[in-house]
């Protein structure tokens, strides 16, 4: 996989559906332990609640999932919001429904509905972040070219991670995998070859999804 989707943060949404209160917690989860610590704190925050269904995809390839019902008639809550994570196609990424009880049952169709639609109307509100496979390298200037690297930086579609002022300076960025051959090469050329290039290491990279 060269990308996937994910939520870039913690994000809360409530609904009242027929007197019965839902609150929507999603949240990004790397890995099965971050998942289910997750859940622990939200069933640690609402303790009193009628039902905390979850459903989560915690890998970034849709292997490794998991949903609970909390209690609900099987199949009214986590599969339907498992299904919401993956036809918006949303990786390590998990979800919490948390309902409190107004009195008006909303039998099956209705359970699928409210956990379906809440899972869903959250996490078309929560930020949204791209992970691509990127190449993190190291760019070595002397100080007279330092003003020609930095503008070169922000015309470009990558992440300046760090700057340190040494004997030359160093910038360290994160560039697409896709783009670093033609990134590397136009840099050289803006430069006039006055560059040194280190990789770094290569992995995932949240960058920013452009609008």
């Amino acid at each position: 996989m060269q990308q996937y989707l994910s939520v870039g943060g913690e994000c809360r949404t409530q609904k009242i559906i027929e007197k019965s209160r839902f609150i929507t917690t999603s949240l990004r989860v790397c890995g099965e332990d971050e998942a289910k610590a997750f859940i622990a704190r939200i069933n640690a925050e609402f303790p009193d609640a009628t039902h905390n269904c979850y459903a989560y995809i915690c890998d970034n390839l849709g292997n490794f999932l998991r949903f609970s019902d909390d209690g609900e008639p099987q199949g009214t809550a986590g599969m339907p919001m498992l299904e919401v994570l993956k036809s918006k196609k949303l990786y390590e990424t998990a979800v919490v429904v948390t309902r409190y009880f107004g009195g008006i049952k909303l039998g099956a169709g209705g359970l699928l509905r409210a956990y379906s639609g809440c899972a869903a109307e959250n996490l078309d509100a929560a930020q949204k972040v791209l992970f691509e496979q990127c190449a993190e390298n190291k760019y070595i200037v002397d100080y007279s070219a330092v003003d020609t690297a930095t503008r070169f930086f922000s015309e470009r579609k990558c992440e300046l991670l760090n700057t340190e002022y040494l004997n030359e300076v160093v910038f360290t960025a994160a560039i697409k995998k896709s783009e670093e051959e033609d990134f590397n090469a136009r840099f050289l050329n803006r430069l006039n070859g006055r560059v040194k290039i280190q990789k770094v290491k290569e992995y995932f990279y949240p960058f920013k999804i452009q609008t």
